[in-house]
């Protein structure tokens, strides 16, 4: 009636030896299955319209759903998330889109080289329309680099 484990025979008080090696293959599969598709979804994540936006000291907005992001290149280019579209069309499409959803968050993001007025024709066009939850997008000013000394 009496067995072994691994192979192993009994040890000096008649049990069994406990094996204290940790496997830890399965673990590093995991990890490099992660690795491997958050290196291909992180460059998704990011809307694809190249604007050079202004550095700020402003914080982050806090929210829980993605918003909807138009972005304003030089030349008054509109672009409602990544596909290119007048200023005419933009208000009939954010209305089709939010249908269900009015409160949803429109993100503004504008070149820093796009005048004022060009930016505000486009935010009073989605104001005019109705929606309300618009923000502007700027670069954290810490990434500009060092601040200037004061005094100077």
């Amino acid at each position: 009636m009496a067995a072994t484990l691994n192979g192993r025979g009994r040890g000096r008080a008649g049990r069994a030896r406990m094996m204290s090696e940790i496997n830890v293959t399965p673990f590093v599969d995991v990890m490099l299955v992660l690795l491997v598709v958050f290196m291909v979804t992180a460059p998704l994540l990011t809307v694809g319209v190249p604007v050079n936006l202004p550095k700020t000291q402003a914080s982050v907005l806090p929210g829980n759903t993605a918003p909807l992001v138009v972005s304003v290149e030089s030349g008054n280019k509109v672009y409602l998330m990544d596909h290119p579209v007048t200023l005419d069309q933009l208000v009939p499409r954010l209305t089709a889109m939010l249908r269900n959803a009015p409160d949803q968050r429109i993100f503004i993001r504008g070149d820093k080289t796009v005048s004022y007025g060009d930016m505000m024709q486009v935010m009073g066009a989605i104001n005019a329309a109705g929606f309300t939850h618009v923000a502007l997008v700027t670069e954290p000013l810490a990434a500009a680099g060092p601040k200037p000394a004061a005094g100077r």
